[in-house]
């Protein structure tokens, strides 16, 4: 009651939702139907990766941006996982670079080229082994390059370092049971995870030790979901004894009682929290609901303010969220979903209405841009850095990624560990040293091998066509 009856001065009351036009729309996609609760589709401002159905195996489809319409069945897959694919997330720092957690009990991290795949990826660029159960979650570190976080269905968390495909924390006795979800803070120093014991922990996995956490977070039975905010408190949504679905504001400092505890209704979709730390708005969509619930977070009463629902008429089984740095900033779009259909994806845009044309910096101030703030050495060391951001005002252009590159540890090559980090994934490839004549040398040997490999190629070719035709003359 108290959320509707004072009206409060918020630029985001009137924000509004509105589906795109059907040819607007990615259609004939057979979405997965694995019984799991994630979002299955993952987006950022290049491609809309979704999460298929596969016979034998596990697959996902990744689309540029632009390819709406109808989508052939025959077009190329992600499909390197032998178990149906149960989560997926876009790097943060690389919008080429994407990671999947299977039932395989693998996670695998895939490069995908600059416009797209002619083909279907069956090679990820690393396959990173250490969980016993399927892997259900995965999510990348939001400051640090190359840091993957998976849970699995062993209840373990581990953190992995891709650059060099290497497990270095397993956060492995914490949890007694199924983890529902796992949520980097801010700067990625801590994280949350909702588990079902019906707990939310708040865990600093380099010390690898629990700093808070609440039992009976919520008391229902049925799945929660724990998230942080930009201001270090904890979103969390879940059920109440009598299965009405309820949201909760939580301080980590103290987690006796909630900030705010709100019943919303008696659906039984599990609801998935996505958040914009830009305008501390929270959207709240339930797995099998057909509306967008979204409320602004404030420090004061009653701290979770409803803002308004977007309604459809067809159910959603899953959404992608897109990040600010995708969004079109002279049409005041907040936000944009990636609404998944039983048959098709259809994006649903979130605008502000302002009458002038000029950029409303209120409306977008400074975001997380796509360079990382520390490398994953600096951070497994106990560093901690803020995202850098960047300014969207006059919209962002994506710039060139760096392929990812990963260089597995020799355990014969026991350098000290200092001269590794220059080497590590990202690092910018030194230029040979062109005056040194050594390094000349050594150039001008490789090229000539080079020269001649190819020159045997070419002459093995002609004897192969040579032979090629000698053969259909014998068949005529």
């Amino acid at each position: 009651d108290t959320m509707r009856r004072v009206v409060r001065q918020s630029k985001f009351r009137h924000v509004f939702g509105q589906a795109v036009k059907n040819d607007q729309c990615y259609d004939d996609i057979r979405v997965s139907r694995v019984t799991w609760d994630s979002s299955f589709c993952a987006v950022n401002p290049r491609f809309v990766a979704i999460i298929v159905d596969a016979s034998g195996g596990g697959a996902f489809l990744v689309l540029p941006l632009h390819k709406t319409g109808r989508i052939d069945k025959s077009y190329p897959t992600v499909c390197g996982h032998t178990g149906p694919v149960l989560d997926i997330d876009w790097c943060p720092h690389n919008d080429q670079v994407i990671a999947s957690g299977s039932e395989d009990c693998t996670v695998m991290v895939w490069q995908i080229p600059e416009n797209g795949l002619t083909l279907s990826l069956t090679e990820p660029v690393v396959v990173l082994e250490g969980h016993s159960k399927r892997v259900g979650i995965v999510a990348w570190h939001p400051t640090a390059r190359n840091v993957l976080l998976s849970a699995g269905c062993d209840n373990a968390i581990i953190i992995w370092n891709v650059g060099t495909g290497e497990a270095l924390i397993n956060l492995d006795d914490m949890h007694v049971d199924m983890i529902y979800n796992v949520s980097w803070n801010r700067n990625g120093s801590l994280i949350c995870t909702a588990s079902k014991d019906k707990k939310v922990r708040v865990i600093d996995p380099r010390k690898q030790e629990i700093v808070a956490e609440k039992e009976k977070t919520h008391e229902g039975a049925r799945p929660m979901r724990a998230i942080f905010l930009a201001d270090g408190n904890i979103f969390t949504t879940g059920f109440s004894r009598m299965s009405e679905r309820q949201l909760a504001l939580w301080n980590p400092q103290n987690m006796e009682e909630p900030i705010a505890l709100h019943e919303m209704d008696t659906s039984n979709g599990v609801l998935l929290p996505f958040y914009d730390p830009d305008t501390n708005i929270i959207y709240l969509c339930g797995k099998g609901d057909s509306s967008i619930r979204y409320f602004e977070i404030t420090d004061e009463s009653p701290y979770v303010h409803y803002l308004n629902t977007f309604s459809s008429k067809e159910p959603q089984r899953g959404m992608g969220f897109m990040p600010k740095r995708g969004l079109d900033v002279n049409k005041c779009e907040i936000a944009r979903f990636f609404k998944l259909h039983e048959r098709k994806c259809e994006p649903i845009i979130m605008t502000v209405p302002r009458k002038s044309d000029l950029f409303q910096d209120d409306l977008y101030p400074d975001t997380a841009g796509p360079e990382a703030a520390l490398e994953a050495e600096e951070w497994f060391e106990g560093k901690n850095a803020d995202p850098l951001l960047i300014s969207l005002k006059h919209g962002y252009i994506p710039g060139k990624n760096r392929d990812l590159k990963v260089v597995k540890k020799n355990i014969l090559d026991n350098k000290p560990a200092a001269n590794k980090k220059s080497d590590l994934i990202n690092a910018p490839k030194k230029a040979a040293d062109a005056s040194n004549p050594q390094n000349e040398a050594k150039l001008d040997e490789i090229l000539k091998e080079l020269r001649s490999i190819k020159d045997t190629i070419s002459s093995q070719d002609e004897r192969i066509s040579k032979l090629e035709q000698q053969m259909a003359k014998i068949g005529e």
